[in-house]
């Protein structure tokens, strides 16, 4: 590629989930309504690594997001008629069940061909004691507690890894890349290297890529979704998921495809930039740092923003570890309290079950135990709102937790009485009698990036 060619070029990259449970319409319809050279997809979260870490346990072969295999099946032709690449994070912690999934999807529809490429060496659970005896404490970042006080419990763990594997896998050939645990960003990033040929040392333009990729990685959030001023968001919908129109010189515009819902301005953007930032001065990547406080935003017209301007930093020798731990039990139940003096007979109705729990020799201290009465200004505790009255009905939350489990379990069977030996108006409940359920706790931690190797894999269907 000429100089005049790389700076003409544009690439379009969409990401069409923020979550695994996100709306399957969003990447569907970003392939079907306009143009699009890549379409990324972020399934996972901290917690959503350990419930996979479970599925794998009860069933070998699952692991994974089951809802990108839906959606293979759902656009394939699509992706194959206007040769759109997919990178995502859909392997969870079995990313070669997620790919053996997604060859028999190509199967089904006939192709041949389609080379699908799995990036691993993000999952360390099984060398964790091997590193460990190497002097790894792997110290929590918010306690500085080793992880030592808790290892015996952890149930999965993951380094966030970097988007060189993911552009490593695009360069073999590959039209969809599937990642186990890494950054939300490097889905935007790996691309963009693979096509512009950006270098580890070019700081500048890998923070371009990060500062892009976050503001895409919760889906519809940059577009309208979740936004403070929602009565202004038109069509939402069909809200339109959002799109980055990337330079080589690490510029890019973040729009959507005409005709869509939803809206792209500078508060749309800046709202979702705010989401999840620690210091903004040094938004630390395994690829490197970008400075959120550096690049300016304009609106070069009509749901386009152009950002320019963002500088980077050097990365740290190091990766963050996600990992997840057995942290107790807890249960939850609610009851719908109605009519007049709702509040007062709910907060009765928590003062009964604290007793009756106490006459059978069952004590809660203060922090193992929740009361909630929704309806009653719970979200915005404090807050004074004006008008606000007296509600005619409120839901009644409680819950307990603990490291014992029949101590938490003993907790449900007196809320459901409530309906029949409380105050009047106490309706039903929802989800049946409360049952003690794992907590997950979790785990941030640090490791040493030579520590850690990445392997890509290309297979061809």
């Amino acid at each position: 590629m000429t100089p005049k060619e790389a700076a003409n070029k544009k690439v379009l990259i969409a990401n069409g989930q923020g979550f695994w449970g996100d709306s399957i319409l969003g990447p569907v319809r970003l392939v079907n309504e306009g143009p699009l050279d890549y379409l990324t997809l972020d399934y996972l979260a901290e917690v959503t690594m350990s419930i996979m870490q479970k599925l794998k346990t009860r069933r070998p072969e699952m692991g994974y997001a089951t809802d990108f295999v839906k959606l293979i099946d759902r656009v394939l032709p699509q992706l194959v008629e206007k040769n759109i690449k997919v990178v995502a994070n859909a392997g969870g912690v079995n990313p070669h069940a997620c790919k053996d999934a997604v060859m028999e999807i190509i199967s089904k529809h006939g192709y041949s061909g389609i080379k699908v490429a799995v990036v691993e060496g993000d999952d360390i659970l099984e060398g964790l004691d091997d590193l460990m005896s190497k002097g790894e404490e792997f110290k929590n970042m918010d306690t500085g507690a080793p992880l030592s006080t808790v290892r015996d419990s952890v149930t999965s763990a993951n380094v966030y890894l970097g988007a060189f594997p993911i552009a490593e896998a695009l360069d073999q050939g590959a039209q969809i890349v599937i990642t186990g645990r890494g950054t939300d960003p490097g889905l935007v990033i790996g691309p963009l290297i693979h096509e512009f040929g950006w270098t580890k040392e070019d700081y500048d333009k890998i923070a371009a890529g990060t500062v892009a990729g976050h503001i895409v990685e919760c889906g519809a959030q940059c577009t309208g979704g979740n936004y403070t001023d929602w009565r202004e968001v038109p069509d939402m919908a069909r809200i339109g998921y959002p799109i980055i129109e990337a330079s080589d010189d690490g510029t890019f515009v973040v729009t959507k495809h005409e005709k869509t819902g939803g809206l792209v301005t500078i508060p749309s953007v800046a709202h979702q930039l705010a989401y999840e930032m620690g210091d903004p001065a040094n938004y630390i990547t395994p690829d490197g740092i970008a400075d959120f406080t550096s690049f300016s935003m304009e609106e070069e017209g009509p749901n386009r923003v152009r950002v320019s301007g963002v500088k980077g930093a050097p990365p740290t020798p190091t990766y963050k570890v996600s990992m997840s731990y057995h942290d107790g039990w807890k249960a939850l139940g609610q009851l719908t309290v109605s009519g007049p003096d709702a509040l007062a007979k709910a907060q009765l109705c928590a003062k009964i079950v604290w007793q009756r729990l106490a006459l059978d020799g069952y004590e809660y201290t203060p922090e193992e135990r929740m009361v909630e009465f929704v309806g009653a200004n719970v979200c915005h505790d404090g807050i004074a709102i004006p008008g606000a009255q007296e509600p005619s009905e409120v839901v009644l939350r409680m819950g307990v937790k603990g490291p014992d489990r029949a101590k938490v379990d003993r907790f449900g069977p007196e809320l459901v009485p409530l309906v029949t030996s409380g105050p009047p108006g106490v309706t039903g409940f929802a989800g049946g009698r409360p049952k003690a359920t794992e907590i997950i706790g979790y785990w941030p931690a640090l490791l040493r990036k030579d520590l850690v190797k990445t392997h890509v894999t290309v297979f061809t269907s």
